[in-house]
């Protein structure tokens, strides 16, 4: 990991690379993602099947797309009880913490005029669940449960299949969280299916979860056919800590973000040049005993950088203009700076909070802002798959009250039918 000083040159241009880091785009991954989703869009089922041999290298019938509820309970035989104990306690934490985010209809009364707003679920979500090199159950719970908390009737969710099985895992954490539909597709044409509809697969209302770069473009394209929940790119942790955090725990916090892929983002913002060079030296005698060694290790020499600070307000100022996923605090007293924090998709206050416990138990939802959107997107919540309508209803008299401003206005725009169809109730 480089450590760079404010002092340095070099420091100012390696802020702006970090803050840069948004730039998912390419035109090949774009142009590859429309090609298949204009042909499921019109091949339906065949494309999906195409696709799905070329990608996954799976031959599948229609009729096998869907993961039966037989199977799902069949799952529960293939792990061990205590995993199935860890992803159920996962799941009653989730659903008390997405409880509390509940929101209602609600009206009031002014004079003549009723006004309010109608909340109500989304008819149907589709969940995207990725695969390849990591097995992400605990994305299941974080994707499905708020839907089901807001009420949503059927939630799909689809996940790549390579040689035709879905890990067990996945399929307890479906059952768990109440999935309705599941699906043994990936990819863009997963997406596509989902939003266009097929034969086998009804289409949804709204498409949520996150995915590789193709997957993130497919969801951009989709916009408007669908609603998402954000554009997702790689993990990232940015570390805050002070000359007394410990540079063991510190360490392991980071490579527990750069674990994720090659392409994960992980930085130390730190006012202890000791620190930093310690936390250096702890990853590296770290990253020798981990399983997924070289993934890591190619996510920190691409990625990883410790910045040091002259002070704690220098280092959230830093933290807010990088606008990080997961913002760890590692400091005396963290809560003193929590409303100076202006940017990030989590908090992680104090000495004994590592990020992994809130991907997987703490209840808040783990699906959050990446790549400096924390700026303008906030995590995945119960307000993601509900709706709402305005609710406008006036008496005569209340309108009469009302309708000289109203015809100003429309006046104004030039807009005269809207200030006749208010006087016509009325002459």
């Amino acid at each position: 990991m480089k450590v760079i000083s404010s002092k340095d040159r070099a420091f100012k241009a390696a802020v702006k690379r970090i803050t840069s880091r948004s730039n998912l785009q390419s035109g090949a991954v774009e142009t590859a993602a429309k090609t298949i989703l204009k042909a499921v869009e019109r091949g339906g089922d065949t494309a999906v099947i195409r696709y799905t041999k070329k990608f996954d290298r799976v031959s599948l019938k229609p009729s096998q797309f869907r993961i039966s509820p037989e199977q799902l309970k069949e799952a529960y035989y293939q792990i061990r009880k205590e995993e199935g104990d860890a992803l159920r306690y996962a799941a009653q934490r989730i659903t008390a913490f997405h409880e509390r985010q509940r929101t209602k209809t609600w009206m009031y009364q002014d004079n003549g005029a009723t006004l309010g707003q109608v909340v109500m679920p989304i008819d149907a979500v589709g969940l995207y669940v990725p695969g390849g090199k990591a097995v992400y159950p605990s994305s299941v719970l974080m994707s499905a449960i708020p839907a089901k908390v807001a009420g949503v009737k059927r939630v799909v969710m689809c996940t790549p299949a390579p040689k035709g099985g879905i890990s067990p895992y996945l399929l307890v954490a479906a059952d768990i969280a109440g999935v309705d539909e599941v699906y043994r597709i990936g990819g863009v044409q997963a997406l596509a299916a989902m939003a266009y509809g097929t034969k086998s697969i009804a289409r949804v209302d709204k498409i949520v979860g996150p995915g590789n770069i193709y997957v993130a473009t497919a969801k951009r394209l989709l916009y408007g056919t669908v609603g998402i929940d954000m554009i997702a790119g790689p993990s990232e942790l940015l570390v805050i800590a002070d000359e007394a955090a410990n540079p063991s725990h510190v360490a392991a916090d980071l490579l527990c973000e750069a674990e994720h892929d090659e392409e994960a983002r992980v930085y130390l913002v730190t006012t202890s040049d000791r620190l930093a060079k310690e936390v250096t030296r702890q990853i590296q005698e770290q990253l020798k005993k981990l399983k997924r060694e070289k993934i890591v290790a190619r996510s920190i020499a691409r990625h990883a950088v410790a910045l040091i600070v002259g002070s704690m307000e220098e280092a959230i100022e830093l933290a807010n203009e990088i606008a990080p996923e997961h913002l760890e605090l590692s400091v005396d007293r963290p809560f003193d700076y929590l409303e100076k924090v202006r940017h990030a998709g989590a908090l992680f206050l104090g000495r004994y909070t590592p990020p992994a416990v809130a991907d997987y138990v703490a209840g808040p939802n783990h699906v959050l802002p990446t790549g400096g959107t924390a700026r303008f997107f906030s995590p995945l919540s119960f307000d993601d798959y509900v709706k709402k309508s305005n609710i406008i209803a006036y008496t005569k008299e209340e309108l009469a009250k009302v309708k000289d401003h109203v015809s100003r206005i429309a006046q104004m725009e030039g807009l005269d039918a809207h200030a006749k169809s208010v006087e016509s109730r009325h002459s």
